[in-house]
């Protein structure tokens, strides 16, 4: 039951990327070229929407669906991982037109060609996963 409504919610989220105009090449080309506020206003509202939601989490202590407590890690010791972490993601970003969730809006909306950058960042997770240990963390 529980994957049901995971996946209900999946549909959900997709129709709002999709109908907010997330997914569509041309708004992320605009973000990147800081030509209109349309995708930083939808990326600062889920900032914001986070940042709130996870403090109503501590101060509330509030569980998860399963009932078990929900822990936030430590604050990380240095930035330098989150900045080369953000410019390669970044840049794949800007070369694909997508992220992680529009990639498969566009697929579910019926755009095939997104398959490549699909395929491409299972690859790249994989390579990840088997270079992980080797890498300064």
């Amino acid at each position: 039951m529980r994957t049901v409504i995971y996946l209900l919610i999946g549909i959900l989220f997709g129709i709002t990327m999709f109908k907010s105009e997330a997914a569509s090449w041309f708004r992320i080309y605009e973000m990147f070229r800081f030509e209109s506020f349309h995708m930083y206003g939808i990326i600062g509202s889920a900032l914001l929407l986070g940042v709130l939601s996870i403090q109503l989490i501590k101060r509330f202590r509030i569980r998860s669906f399963h009932g078990e407590n929900i822990n936030f890690p430590s604050k990380a010791k240095g930035v330098l991982r989150y900045l080369i972490g953000g410019i390669v993601f970044g840049l794949g970003w800007a070369l694909a037109g997508a992220c992680p969730g529009p990639m498969f809006t566009l697929l579910g909306a019926g755009f095939l060609p997104i398959l490549v950058v699909i395929i491409s960042a299972v690859l790249g997770t994989y390579v990840y996963g088997v270079f992980k240990n080797r890498l300064p963390h």
